[in-house]
């Protein structure tokens, strides 16, 4: 069962699945205790499981995403020479369209295939990786509704962030210096499409991997048993999908993330491990779909401005520092946490992504 927390509550539970916070409270903006309990909980969800579902309907409409999933299967259905027309090689690698199995995880094809937007950029150039122009399905009305979607997931970004840093404790100012790294978001739109896993694929839809940004807003159709999340722990969940599993040196289980109506899931990206000095973990997550449908999701990735330079903050190290406090006899001392995050300029580390995403090597694109 998947416990929901209301804004009234002080924290997140632990759970055998994961939580549900509602943002309610932060777009009226004018309920203070709502504010700070649902910024509490989305801290604790960061701490315990770095995934979380987030009620969306005082923001969003059900019908709006629904819309998208048309839109998204209406060009997914288009011949293949129509959905040519608009190849990520046409532009700068990155913006546009991926054939099936064009995108790579840990080496190997994933069983999708997607259209990627990006935030525009000033005097583009194709021949830069990144640095192109989005390319857009001629479809009626598609740009128009994505484009509405990407406005208020932006808007969500800065709630959700504003909201975090709340969780952490930070100062207004501290807060500010924070916001002043995401207001321009070097965003990313994907729409992806799964069909069926053939019988003698190896198994991954989309191969285990962990969100290298900031801050993921996922809306996906509603097709059960797809989206799998690796947790390390070794008690029982209460999960259909859970299994035990291991990644790298981790052992955990594998628990299946089934959507929610009215709710998006929320997961956090690499750049959030960093700004909190490993408080937060981004967590590795796969998609396997073995259903008969074909599926839609649109996951949307709020990003640090492109030239940040993504740094621990202040705030995260507070935290370490209480936690590290030590009582030995009559004597406490405290044990100051090294830092072990160096500091990542954000589109760098994005373009190294993109590329080993795609296998271009250092001489394609600029």
């Amino acid at each position: 069962m998947h416990s929901k927390i209301s804004s009234g509550e002080a924290a997140v539970k632990a759970a055998s699945t994961l939580p549900i916070i509602d943002i309610a409270p932060w777009v009226d903006g004018h309920n203070h205790e709502g504010r700070l309990s649902t910024a509490t909980a989305i801290h604790a969800a960061c701490l315990e499981f770095g995934f979380f579902y987030l009620d969306i309907t005082s923001l969003v409409a059900p019908e709006e995403p629904e819309e998208l999933s048309r839109l998204a299967r209406d060009f997914f259905a288009l011949p293949q020479d129509e959905k040519d027309k608009i190849l990520v090689s046409n532009e700068d690698g990155a913006r546009g369209y991926q054939r099936l199995k064009e995108n790579i995880t840990l080496g190997l094809a994933d069983n999708q295939e997607a259209v990627d937007l990006y935030r525009p950029v000033e005097n583009p150039d194709k021949r830069k990786l990144l640095w192109g122009e989005n390319q857009w399905p001629s479809i009626p009305g598609f740009r128009e509704k994505y484009e509405a979607w990407i406005n208020k997931m932006k808007a969500l970004g800065l709630i959700v962030m504003h909201a975090m840093a709340m969780g952490l404790g930070m100062t207004d100012a501290e807060w500010e210096d924070l916001k002043a790294q995401v207001d321009d978001s070097f965003w990313i739109l994907r729409i992806i499409g799964y069909p069926p896993l053939p019988n003698d694929d190896q198994g991954i839809s989309c191969g285990a991997h962990k969100d290298y940004g900031c801050l993921t807003f996922l809306w996906a159709d509603a097709t059960r048993g797809a989206l799998q999340v690796f947790l390390q722990q070794q008690s029982p969940v209460e999960n259909p999908g859970a299994v035990n599993g291991q990644e790298g040196n981790e052992e955990g289980i594998w628990i299946t993330v089934d959507p929610i109506p009215g709710c998006i899931v929320c997961n956090i990206g690499e750049m959030w491990e960093v700004w909190t000095n490993g408080l937060y973990k981004s967590i590795i997550h796969r998609v396997i779909h073995r259903g008969s449908n074909y599926r839609v999701s649109i996951p949307f990735f709020f990003e640090p401005n492109f030239d940040t330079k993504v740094a621990p903050l202040e705030a995260a190290r507070r935290i370490q520092k209480d936690q590290s406090l030590i009582t030995e006899g009559h004597h406490t001392s405290k044990q100051v946490r090294k830092t072990v995050y160096e500091p990542i300029v954000y589109g760098d580390f994005l373009r190294g992504k993109v590329r080993n995403n795609f296998g271009y090597d250092e001489g394609e694109y600029n």
